[in-house]
């Protein structure tokens, strides 16, 4: 099928991480894919060699858009062109109009996930859109997650892909990835890495600008500094393919937004999410939400701990407390893990979801 995704880049290139993963997907599995986004910029360094199937199209007021393919993806609430609503109208058959939500664990989307919103005025009369929500449970759309993702996690060699990098990894070093907004609670992160051997691998952008600040460094893609038993790699803007290879390689992993804190689950390591604030404090109840599934069969002692810190980290509490045993919450995040890999991927659910509805 040809497929129109729609996305508008908003300011931390989450929703464009969330777009292009999808449409990447979707070439793989062979359909025609064309990324309509008003700033495509980011690609650049996050998707370098482009996908196969997909042909990235810059989305502008100005920009005559093409007739409608068999399927129109409104990501996130975008709003559509309204002449273009008005040529899916005109199309025989109409095409599958899905509206693809945010990410989230709380109740209502399960409840709200595949229903159905029959537009009765404006350029789209007559034309029915489908709401589609990625989640946690099988009454939801699911997570994205590519073919063979998870043989090529468990084929990967961590201390290898660290040295390509120029940060091979020392004796009884952890490894540790930053990955953030402003942060209140950095401070206190720092301080505790100083305390055990620690590689920590900094992303470029806010991340590496509040730890260089903290510590009176200039960060240098690419290279690296010491601070006591800490020690600094500085990345450069890593494609999506090697995002992931981060994660998997480090023994904790700093996540934000929601492409990260996906992927984060997939690499199966402990991780720590930080939710993208707002200022009606409707972030905490989602990360509440979220908690609530992914510690429910969680020791008790341990799922506690792994708690306290995600509301830290989340300014939700003050100090970080004390750490989940690292073994521990590796074992947790990977029986979650193994209960999220027995439903379907998102990619399959919604070619199964249009072909169904369509």
């Amino acid at each position: 099928m040809q497929w129109d995704i729609f996305c508008r880049v908003i300011d931390n290139f989450g929703d464009i991480g969330v777009c292009w993963r999808l449409g990447a997907d979707l070439g793989r599995r062979g359909e025609q894919v064309r990324l309509w986004v008003d700033d495509p910029s980011a690609l650049a360094w996050m998707a370098p060699d482009g996908a196969p199937g997909v042909d990235v199209c810059v989305w502008a007021q100005a920009t005559p858009l093409p007739d409608p393919g068999d399927v129109v993806v409104e990501a996130f609430g975008c709003e559509l062109p309204p002449a273009f609503v008005e040529r899916m109208a005109r199309r025989q058959p109409p095409p599958a109009w899905i509206n693809l939500e945010y990410l989230s664990a709380e109740d209502y989307v399960e409840r709200s996930h595949g229903l159905p919103s029959p537009q009765f005025s404006g350029p789209g009369a007559g034309l029915r859109k489908h709401f589609f929500y990625p989640g946690f449970s099988e009454r939801t759309g699911g997570l994205i997650r590519e073919p063979g993702l998870i043989e090529a996690r468990l084929a990967f060699d961590r201390d290898a892909w660290l040295a390509q990098q120029g940060y091979a990894r020392r004796t009884d070093e952890q490894v540790v990835s930053l990955f953030c907004y402003d942060n209140a609670a950095l401070p206190a992160l720092l301080a505790h890495l100083t305390e055990t051997p620690t590689l920590m691998l900094v992303t470029p952008g806010l991340a590496a600008a509040q730890v260089a600040r903290l510590l009176g460094l200039t960060p240098q893609p690419g290279g690296g500094a010491d601070s006591g038993l800490l020690r600094l790699g500085w990345l450069p803007p890593l494609p999506q393919a090697q995002f992931d290879r981060l994660l998997w390689a480090c023994d904790f992993n700093f996540v934000r937004g929601e492409d990260s804190f996906v992927r984060a689950q997939w690499a199966g390591q402990p991780f720590v999410w930080q939710i993208y604030p707002q200022g009606d404090g409707a972030h905490e109840i989602k990360l509440e939400a979220f908690l609530d599934r992914f510690l429910r069969h969680a020791e008790p002692g341990v799922g506690e701990r792994i708690r306290g810190l995600w509301r830290a980290w989340n300014g939700m509490a003050p100090g970080l407390g004390p750490w989940p045993p690292a073994d521990a919450w590796r074992s947790a995040v990977k029986s979650w893990r193994d209960a999220l890999l027995a439903q379907p991927d998102l990619g399959s659910q919604l070619l199964g979801f249009v072909r169904q509805t369509g």
